[in-house]
């Protein structure tokens, strides 16, 4: 089977080497997306042994992944694992999503941080949980940590997938919108549990709480008022109703036009 690990990056110098190195002892192809960088995380992640795209100007977070994980597949892989550079996700865990995929080769696995989820501070792990409870009803399925950029996607939820398009999904809510077309198209994820890492000394992070969380609120607010407030989903979220025991196919132009906000 055929992996890429997907690491997008902005000014990173400071860990991505380190990441790099580690994932590459996990599988043979990484992949860093530099998004405008004004260090030298390009050069470091290259050394490292990473192949590197380069975004001359900054795009965002989600921009980055798209146009890493769409040239994974375009090159053959068959799964694509994303992982932040920052030093927050582990990558020796990356056997861990692994096992998980060849388990369910058509679902999502998100590496969810349960494991000493008291490391990280307070209101950070409120703000995950309110996430996770909105993002799993638009997604009509529950998600343990919506916020973990570290996941597994299979190709053929890749190529059917719609992109960030729109300037505010190139962010951080692109990762949300994920989750959303996931469960429209019945890829609904499985969790693995690994340790919550938190450096308090790290640099600050990328995501702009009230910016990127307003955008996140709008993402799913319009997709619940487009369905009604969609109450199966919210019961489907909660494990009061089942998931359906085949996934509904919903064509991908469909999932497109609803998820537009």
């Amino acid at each position: 089977m055929t992996v890429a690990v997907v690491i997008p990056a902005y000014n990173e110098a400071a860990t991505i080497a380190d990441i790099v190195r580690r994932a590459r002892q996990q599988v043979d192809w990484v992949m860093v997306v530099d998004d405008g960088s004004s260090d030298d995380s390009a050069a470091r992640a290259e050394a490292a042994g990473a192949t590197v795209l380069r975004q001359l100007e900054n795009q965002g977070k989600g921009a980055s992944l798209w146009r890493g994980m769409r040239h994974a597949i375009e090159r053959g892989a068959e799964a694509v694992i994303t992982l932040d550079a920052d030093g927050q996700h582990c990558p020796e865990d990356i056997p861990k999503l692994l096992a998980a995929h060849r388990r369910d080769p058509e679902r999502l696995i998100v590496a969810a941080r349960l494991t000493h989820r008291d490391r990280a501070p307070g209101l950070r792990r409120f703000a995950n949980g309110m996430a996770d409870f909105w993002v799993s009803w638009a997604a009509g399925c529950p998600i343990a940590d919506t916020q973990s950029g570290f996941r597994l996607y299979p190709s053929r939820f890749i190529r059917r997938a719609r992109g960030p398009g729109q300037q505010r999904q190139q962010g951080f809510v692109f990762e949300s919108a994920l989750w959303i077309q996931a469960g429209r198209l019945g890829c609904y994820p499985i969790a693995v549990p690994i340790e919550t890492i938190y450096h308090a000394q790290s640099r600050p992070s990328h995501y702009r709480p009230w910016s990127d969380t307003a955008r996140i609120v709008r993402l799913v607010a319009g997709s619940l008022l487009r369905r009604g407030f969609y109450p199966a989903g919210l019961l489907r979220s909660l494990r009061l109703l089942p998931l359906p025991a085949i996934a509904d196919e919903i064509p991908i132009k469909q999932v497109d036009s609803e998820d537009r906000s």
